[in-house]
């Protein structure tokens, strides 16, 4: 990418992080304050994010789909156009946690293409990677309470189809308290992730440079992100609850335990 494109971009990514602010509060607080503010920024943003392609077109020569950063800057650029139309259409600011989390990523990624100076010290390259893997555990921590709660609401869900129920059924807490801490740790485990996967995604680009998107261990966060971000979606705007919510959450830390082993080699850098 050329130099003043990249700048554009990165402009634009940082106008993008506002629409991922709002995200997180909406599912942590359930409140929708931030919106108005996203949208402006995400507005601007798109504005900028056309400099950025327009000029790296006119630079090389070719339409700006050439390499990975290009593409996914493109698809970041048509995926917040049509937000803002449907937005302009219909006036729904459901789709919005679904969209800005998506698109911040996506343009943050873009942003990676040229190589930057390596770290000043070894003390903070050590502190990023372990800041990075805590937020991964603490993540997965947040799903694995989930899969829990998301257990016992299937096992407490086919008792009650049972004529007489077993001993346990009794002791576990209402289906809607169940569902209840399913919605709330789905929530916090969100927002450590993406919070992990920004970090750890910075950490790769310092340290391997332009080669830091082939590492397989990124391509597995990544996968395992995009799960979660399909999972909140679903729960939160498409309305899935109960046993479909349950088997999402499932799903979920399957592809999450790929993650955990890909991580575990991590762990190895930090050792002297």
């Amino acid at each position: 990418m050329a130099e003043m494109s990249v700048i554009w971009l990165r402009v634009a990514t940082a106008l993008y992080s506002i629409g991922l602010l709002h995200a997180i509060l909406t599912l942590v607080r359930k409140r929708e304050h931030l919106f108005r503010v996203a949208l402006t920024a995400l507005s601007i943003g798109a504005v900028l994010h056309c400099v950025s392609i327009v000029e790296e077109g006119l630079l090389m020569n070719h339409c700006p789909i050439a390499n990975v950063y290009e593409t996914l800057s493109m698809c970041a650029f048509l995926i917040t156009t049509a937000f803002l139309f449907v937005y302009w259409r219909y006036r729904t600011e459901s789709l919005s946690v679904f969209i800005f989390p998506l698109v911040f990523v996506m343009s943050l990624v873009a942003t990676m293409g040229n190589p930057v100076q390596a770290w000043s010290s070894p003390v903070v390259r050590n502190t990023w990677l372990t800041v990075h893997i805590v937020l991964v555990l603490l993540g997965f921590a947040a799903l694995a309470f989930t899969a829990g709660a998301a257990l016992l609401y299937l096992f407490q869900e086919r008792e009650l189809k049972r004529k007489k129920p077993r001993k346990l059924y009794y002791r576990l807490p209402p289906l809607g308290t169940l569902d209840e801490l399913i919605s709330r740790s789905m929530a916090l485990g969100f927002v450590l992730i993406t919070l992990a996967v920004i970090a750890g995604t910075t950490w790769a680009f310092i340290e391997h440079k332009t080669h830091w998107i082939s590492q397989p261990a990124i391509a597995i966060s990544f996968i395992t992100w995009g799960g979660y971000l399909a999972m909140v979606f679903l729960r939160v705007t498409a309305g899935w609850r109960g046993r479909k919510a349950a088997i999402m959450v499932i799903v979920v830390v399957g592809l999450s335990a790929l993650t955990w082993a890909a991580h575990a080699r991590l762990g190895a850098l930090l050792r002297p």
